[in-house]
């Protein structure tokens, strides 16, 4: 499959952050069978950040990268709190999307604690650390805590082809009480459960019982602070001495201040940017690039991909509706010779992608194709005039939506789509414009955002641009119909992921679009 860069670019931006909570056991967690209090959170605490306390039934919450964009790895982060509570956000949700924006999935593990006794479980755990009880308290549960972490580790590279995940590429990372679980599995696992890498940050070694490194232990990633307020730096020191000392792989980062929990905390200080080394060093560990020789990530470095996302992040800062994309393109264009019945196609991936897939409809036809990939209806009528009205078409196709509702650029209800596209027609058809509006093509779900259920509102959507189109002399070009099978979805054999089209299914538009066109020209 050919792929333009800016495709590419977008395809680098997209990720999923739908979150699936799965149970780490069938049944009661072993060795807390009698627990039975419920999990409940706290945000109005001395952390200054939402906690989960109360955990007794163990989960994974899954982040999936979209299909496009997903290299393979994947990650288990276990969130601190002292064994008490899980800085959930900071240390777990938080760390997952990041991850997820550069294509590695990632599984929030909420591992069994300590019962809290009040509503404040912040207070609770400063106060028995004050008190020097937490490590008396926090004894018996520790060893439950790996056996999640452990049972964590299990479930995903099981699960693996279910996730689209190398099964040999599964790290563990772990933040305070939670880098104890993750370095604790690093001296001690199976070849079930053993972490391909891992990442303990500001870890707690103090509860791990001294043990030798296996043989085969997995590269390290460390990152602490030496002002941290519970004096754990050493700990971290430590840990990579072992790694060191054994000839194994490791790296350190040890930031002059940044205290204890920063997580994904911003401080206005250099350890703020740890996340970015963690970055760094995956990338050099040739972990953030795809091993699937099909796969169009296979075709650049982690460099260039980085180059390329972070191109993307500026365009879309500095010109939203990528005004500039077609400028000079536009400028370059001749004005429509007499008699010229020009046609422009305005959308988004599908139409740009028609131009790179069947690049035969366009060749020696009048036809402009101004598709970006990714665009909303929003980013497309900013853009109208300059790459439609000004360009003098006789007629314009316009396929727009399933993007709004996939949310690109933020929420946006049914009508808000339909009115935009109204917009849309309403200014061409100012500019003396015939207009053929497209349905959306059929999409039982988006791969880089699962679970929008999208075939019914596109549906919805197409009723209500159809109606629009017959009763303000607009043509209807129906694509939904001849493309969709029974759930409403696209026809599996004319598209490659459920959404885009591939040649079979442009070879179903071209007549379609063609009829369509001779009908607008014949509008007066």
């Amino acid at each position: 499959m050919k792929i333009s860069i800016q495709f590419a670019l977008f395809l680098l931006a997209i990720s999923s952050f739908g979150q699936k909570v799965i149970p780490l056991y069938q049944g009661s967690a072993p060795g807390s069978e009698t627990w039975s209090w419920d999990e409940q959170e706290n945000s109005n605490n001395l952390f200054n950040t939402r906690v989960v306390y109360n955990v007794s039934k163990p989960t994974l919450t899954a982040f999936i990268p979209s299909s496009w964009s997903s290299n393979g790895t994947a990650v288990v982060i276990c969130p601190g709190g002292g064994f008490q509570t899980l800085s959930i956000d900071i240390e777990g949700n938080d760390v997952a999307k990041w991850l997820n924006q550069r294509g590695i999935a990632a599984f929030v593990l909420k591992y069994r604690l300590v019962r809290s006794l009040t509503d404040d479980p912040v207070k609770e755990l400063m106060g028995k650390m004050s008190a020097g009880k937490l490590d008396g308290d926090n004894a018996s549960v520790i060893p439950l805590t790996i056996a999640d972490g452990k049972k964590a580790m299990e479930y995903v590279r099981s699960h693996a082809g279910e996730f689209n995940i190398n099964p040999n590429r599964i790290g563990l990372m772990g933040f305070s009480a939670g880098g104890t679980v993750a370095a604790a599995i690093a001296y001690s696992y199976t070849k079930e459960n053993r972490p391909d890498f891992v990442a303990p940050i500001y870890p707690y070694m103090g509860a791990i019982p001294k043990t030798p490194l296996p043989a085969d232990a997995p590269p390290l990633f460390i990152a602490a602070a030496s002002d941290d307020q519970l004096g754990l730096a050493p700990h971290s020191i430590q840990l990579y001495s072992d790694w060191i000392a054994s000839k194994k792989s490791a790296e350190l980062h040890m930031y002059k201040e940044g205290g204890h929990g920063f997580g994904m905390r911003q401080q206005d200080l250099p350890s703020d940017s740890w996340i970015d080394r963690f970055g760094d060093w995956l990338a050099a560990q040739k972990l953030t690039v795809t091993d699937n020789p099909n796969h169009w990530t296979s075709k650049f470095t982690p460099q260039q991909l980085l180059h390329m996302k972070k191109e993307y992040e500026q365009k879309q800062a500095g010109d939203w509706a990528n005004l500039k994309r077609f400028q000079e393109a536009n400028l370059t264009l001749s004005p429509p010779k007499p008699n010229e019945n020009r046609v422009v196609f305005m959308g988004n991936s599908i139409t740009e992608g028609w131009g790179n897939i069947a690049p035969e409809f366009f060749a020696g036809k009048p036809y402009i194709n101004r598709g970006i990939s990714g665009q909303t209806t929003p980013q497309m009528l900013v853009r109208f005039r300059q790459d439609v009205v000004n360009l003098k078409p006789k007629v314009v196709v316009i396929l727009a939506g399933t993007n709004d509702i996939a949310g690109n650029t933020g929420p946006m209800t049914l009508q808000q789509t339909v009115d935009n596209i109204i917009s849309m027609a309403q200014l061409a058809k100012a500019n003396n414009i015939k207009v053929v509006i497209s349905s959306i093509l059929p999409a039982f779900d988006y791969p880089w955002k699962p679970g929008l259920e999208p075939a019914e509102k596109i549906f919805t959507i197409n009723t209500l641009l159809k109606d629009f189109a017959n009763k303000n002399k607009c043509v209807y070009l129906d694509y939904f119909t001849s493309m969709s099978d029974e759930r409403k979805g696209l026809k599996k054999e004319l598209g490659y992921d459920g959404v885009h089209p591939n040649l079979a299914g442009y070879k179903i538009m071209a007549p379609l679009a063609e009829k369509a066109i001779a009908e607008a020209l014949k509008i007066r």
